[in-house]
């Protein structure tokens, strides 16, 4: 018997493992799958209310169209925003490599040697070539993007005949807990997608202005990048305050202005992303903390920056079904930070 349960545990772990090298491998074609029918989940009530309306396929064309824009649009403020910092660093490259100079000088004159081996060897270029990498994946999305559109133009007019397939006697009792917790994902995402995209409008533009107000070059920029990097939770927040704080540095040739910077842009995604967010989302959502930090972490690495965009509404995703069946309602429990939200199935 021991033996037996030893040997199941190895094949489920091993499983496991062949299904998520599967996923890394063929990312090309898992990321825009699943980024398609998380999108579908957000967009189908829109296709059905205008069905109610007009013809199936002009609904679908105005769904589709609609969906693409904003796909688009979010994805085009990265590139550009990007894309504005390379041609800036291209030619302020100096000044960083001015002040890494003088840095290394004034620590190595306070008895701190562990820079002075790394100055021979530093190069700004390498900053120069993480913004225009970072710019050159977003404008490489021209892919991703092709066969998301596919993908979705297929699955929103697959959604009527796999429900009512789904509903099949045959199909029981899986189908109707599979449909039940569609509708709740579906509900749960749009919620999600609508707070969120609340909350990067509006740190855009407070961050927009801010820089604005604090001299910063560059300002349209970092609202762009703040904008489209707040739906990445924790990683982009920091790396939309960590990136303008380094530009500060340079442009005004003073870390005390950069702290302040650095601090009012913290306050700034705090006071949004801590405390607006979480009162506009409600109980609902209630996420722990730890879960949603990893999912980003672990989807970045599994499927790069559309993983990054996608690993919270995939956790939503799995908490869902696992709450909606008896022997997964422990793992939803676990990674709800509410124990009645783990386990109400209900939107």
């Amino acid at each position: 018997m021991v033996e037996a349960g030893g040997s199941r545990t190895i094949g489920s772990v091993t499983t496991g493992i062949l299904v998520l090298a599967l996923l890394y491998f063929a990312q090309s074609i898992f990321a825009p799958l699943i980024f398609s029918l998380l999108t579908i989940a957000l967009v189908w009530p829109i296709q059905a209310a205008l069905q109610r309306w007009l013809p199936k396929l002009l609904a679908l064309l105005i769904t589709l169209v609609a969906t693409m824009i904003v796909i688009v649009a979010i994805g085009s403020s990265v590139a550009w925003g990007f894309g504005k910092l390379a041609q800036w660093l291209f030619v302020n490259a100096d000044r960083f490599q001015a002040i890494y100079v003088d840095w290394t000088t004034w620590l190595e004159g306070h008895g701190v040697a562990v820079a002075g081996p790394l100055a021979d060897r530093f190069d700004v270029t390498w900053l120069v070539r993480f913004v225009q990498g970072m710019a050159g994946r977003v404008n490489s999305f021209a892919g991703f993007a092709l066969l998301v559109f596919i993908f979705i133009m297929l699955g929103l007019l697959e959604v009527e005949d796999f429900n009512a397939r789904i509903l099949l006697p045959a199909a029981q009792p899986y189908g109707m807990r599979i449909l039940v917790a569609n509708r709740v994902i579906g509900a749960k995402l749009r919620r999600f997608m609508i707070v969120r995209t609340f909350a990067s409008i509006l740190t855009g533009l407070v961050v927009w202005l801010f820089a604005l107000g604090a001299g910063l070059e560059l300002a349209a920029a970092w609202g762009a990048i703040a904008f489209a990097l707040n739906y990445i939770p924790f990683l982009g927040p920091f790396v939309a305050t960590a990136l303008p704080t380094l530009f500060a540095i340079a442009q005004f040739d003073s870390w005390q202005t950069a702290a302040v910077i650095f601090a009012s842009l913290n306050v700034i995604q705090f006071i949004i992303g801590s405390y607006l967010e979480p009162r506009l989302t409600g109980a609902s959502l209630a996420i722990s903390p730890f879960a949603v930090i990893f999912a980003v972490f672990f989807w970045s690495f599994m499927w790069g920056v559309a993983g990054a965009f996608i690993g919270v509404p995939m956790l939503i995703a799995f908490i869902v079904y696992c709450a909606g069946t008896p022997s997964g309602k422990w793992i939803a429990t676990l990674l709800s930070s509410n124990s009645k939200v783990a386990t109400n199935s209900e939107p």
